[in-house]
């Protein structure tokens, strides 16, 4: 199948459809920082280019996520800043593919556009780690827990200070480890939404 992962430049989830047979490209304003199929520029120059049977979206969540919004009010400019990445968001979900997953943490998404169809764990699929990530999906179900740690959501997690925060200290590489997708939530994605593709065809 041919699978569109737009705003990826880690290629975790775009490597996890290729490893099982799938054509997948990630496309992002970065370069991959793995070897594979890879468009360096804006997504909507690849979006109507091909016939993707699947898109994947991690959009930027600097004015989006709960975690900054604060800043709004604050700063001069930066509503008009969410107010374009609500706009791009709306784009990638607007697109012309039968089948799409937009990634985002918890943020004004859910008032701004609609509440997603699901919140995940990196917990779930067998990460000690704690991080919400929202999913609104079309065409697709919702993902399948792999493997739930025990503890639940009340556990504290590696990534945790005690008191819940993310233990990543500020730096200029803070935002792209936290942007990264995990690999058990990417190996989920390419089994249950690949095979759904595949059987579909």
């Amino acid at each position: 199948m041919r699978v569109l992962v737009a705003c990826e430049f880690s290629g975790t989830v775009r490597d996890e459809f290729t490893a099982m047979g799938h054509y997948a490209m990630s496309c992002d304003l970065l370069p991959s920082e793995s070897p594979g199929p890879h468009y360096m520029g804006d997504v909507r120059d690849v979006l109507d280019s091909e016939a993707w049977d699947l898109m994947i979206a991690h959009p930027p969540c600097t004015y989006l996520a709960s975690s900054g919004i604060h800043w709004n009010s604050r700063t001069p400019g930066r509503n008009e800043k969410t107010d374009d990445a609500v706009r791009f968001v709306r784009m990638l979900m607007d697109a012309p593919i039968q089948r799409i997953a937009v990634e985002n943490p918890i943020g004004v998404l859910s008032s701004r556009i609609r509440k997603p169809d699901q919140i995940i764990q990196p917990w779930q699929f067998g990460h000690d780690a704690s991080k919400a990530t929202c999913l609104w999906l079309k065409g697709l179900p919702k993902l399948r827990h792999t493997e739930v740690l025990p503890g639940g959501r009340s556990a504290r997690r590696s990534n945790q200070t005690a008191s819940g925060q993310n233990k990543l200290a500020p730096s200029p590489d803070r935002w792209k480890l936290r942007s990264m997708t995990y690999p058990g939530i990417a190996r989920a994605m390419a089994e249950q939404w690949g095979g759904l593709v595949e059987a579909a065809a």
